[in-house]
């Protein structure tokens, strides 16, 4: 590869951007718009159930059970348990919990003996949900108290908001919309380029430059690449300035988006390669990058979806970037991150290899 050729074929990339005022805006001004509308819905108090974990260190007694069964017919919490025998901080951490409610092993014996006993509370202090879980938590020991010993206190809650990361929705939504660009711009770009290129014979006047496939498509992948730190760089910034959105730098982000964009642009080089029409583009285009706008956790977080649905979710290429944002610039949880790597660029392989066999610079 020849870098005068990339750089040549970079610059008449970047020309044909700056004049298209479509791709300058869905790529720099729609994700902002986003943010702006999403983030002033949502600075408010959310309603409905909130999800809230518990772990019961108890046991499947009737005092246990009754105490959940109050929870839910609260109807504020929708309740999930965490395994027994789990590290309660290391599980909050890394399954992004916010509310978690411990039920010590020695809840019954206490009752039953009218002793003390204290539920451990952990909870995200900016998060509404964790507001709302804390007073169905409050309204439950208090009935129980008033019924076990006549209003004398036998059950209290310890609450604990250093465990949980605080967070916001816009703090969510800043990671989703960076991979919502790293999908939409390169897909959606090189769908129509190569189909376009390959309709009017471009490819084959290419072919007769000094300019080499390989210098094509490397041109392509460094421009994406540009375009996608660039916009997000702008979304965090918009994002910090105008909800004060906390997120982590670490050097785990370069990777999530250096896949990210290679990704789909291998996606965008498959989809354009096995398009005949300018209509079936739109079309195998909307098809492909849809369900993973909406479901992959651009918007909310998956957490908060019917569980077949997370399970749609997990088989989306944009999941695992999303995620593993989420779990870099959130949580620090490199860990988690580190498998989100991997399996993305397994799926990026998988698309580059497909793009390769059906790429060719010959027009049908």
């Amino acid at each position: 590869m020849k870098l005068r050729n990339i750089i040549s074929d970079f610059v008449i990339t970047a020309k044909n951007f700056t004049r298209s005022r479509e791709g300058i805006f869905f790529t720099f001004v729609f994700p902002i718009v986003f943010i702006a509308i999403f983030g002033a819905i949502f600075a408010g108090n959310s309603t409905g159930a909130v999800p809230m974990y518990v772990q019961n260190l108890n046991g499947n007694t009737a005092i246990t059970q009754e105490f959940l069964h109050a929870l839910n017919q609260t109807h504020l919490v929708k309740i999930s348990f965490i395994p027994s025998d789990a590290n309660i901080t290391r599980y909050i951490n890394e399954h992004s919990i916010t509310t978690a409610l411990v039920i010590p092993s020695n809840f019954s014996s206490a009752v039953a003996s009218k002793g003390n006993v204290t539920l451990t509370f952990y909870y995200n202090p900016a998060e509404s949900s964790s507001q709302i879980a804390s007073e169905a938590i409050s309204i439950v020991v208090q009935q129980l108290n008033l019924k076990l010993s006549n209003a004398h206190s036998i059950i209290s809650v310890a609450q604990h908001s250093d465990s949980v990361v605080a967070t916001t929705y816009v703090d969510f939504l800043v990671p989703g919309l960076i991979g919502f660009t790293i999908l939409t711009t390169p897909t959606f770009g090189l769908t129509f380029i190569v189909s376009n290129y390959k309709k009017e014979k471009i490819f084959r006047q290419l072919s007769l430059t000094p300019l080499t496939k390989g210098e094509w498509l490397m041109s392509k992948f460094i421009w994406y690449i540009a375009v996608g730190v660039l916009s997000a760089l702008e979304m965090i910034a918009f994002g910090y300035f105008a909800f004060h959105v906390h997120v982590q730098f670490s050097v785990l982000i370069i990777p999530l988006l250096l896949i990210g964009v290679f990704m789909f642009v291998s996606l965008g080089i498959f989809l354009g390669s096995v398009a005949k029409t300018e209509e079936g583009v739109s079309v195998i285009g909307n098809i492909v990058t849809f369900p993973m706008m909406f479901l992959a956790g651009t918007f909310f977080p998956i957490s908060i979806m019917p569980i077949w649905l997370q399970q749609i979710a997990r088989v989306l290429p944009l999941y695992y970037i999303i995620a593993g944002l989420n779990s870099v610039m959130i949580y620090t949880n490199y860990s988690s991150a580190l498998l989100d790597i991997i399996i993305s660029l397994a799926i990026t392989l998988f698309f580059f290899v497909l793009a390769l066999s059906t790429f060719s610079w010959k027009e049908e």
